[in-house]
């Protein structure tokens, strides 16, 4: 049972959704739309990991590069990064071996948010 569900807030969260599953293999769980047919809150799931997503509220900026960042671990690093920037994402940090034993990449999504992926399940 999942106990942490981050949420991220996007100007098109429509656009993020198909990206998130075309660039980093999400699938759909659920979407719920405003009055209007806007997205008004969607989650997206991974494996056993979930994120929820919204309308970015107001003229808020994205985060800045180094204040946060979701980790999502993944089988295959080299395959992943691969399908990541086959769909357009920057790829921040090349896939790269690390001293606990993981093997990790990391990218930034549509909208500027930082992600990292990696081998590695605490």
């Amino acid at each position: 049972m999942r106990t942490v569900y981050p949420i991220l807030r996007y100007p098109d969260p429509r656009a993020a959704i198909d990206w998130l599953c075309s660039a980093f293999g999400f699938r759909v769980h659920a979407v719920h739309e405003a009055s209007d047919g806007t997205v008004a809150h969607a989650q997206l799931v991974l494996d056993t990991g979930m994120v929820m997503l919204g309308p970015r509220v107001g003229a808020a900026p994205p985060p800045a590069e180094d204040d946060w960042s979701v980790y999502v671990a993944v089988p295959d690093v080299d395959a992943h990064c691969a399908r990541a920037r086959a769909a357009g994402a920057d790829i921040t940090r090349e896939p790269f071996d690390t001293d606990y034993g993981s093997r990790d990449y990391a990218a930034r999504d549509l909208a500027g948010i930082q992600w990292s992926f990696g081998t590695y399940r605490p």
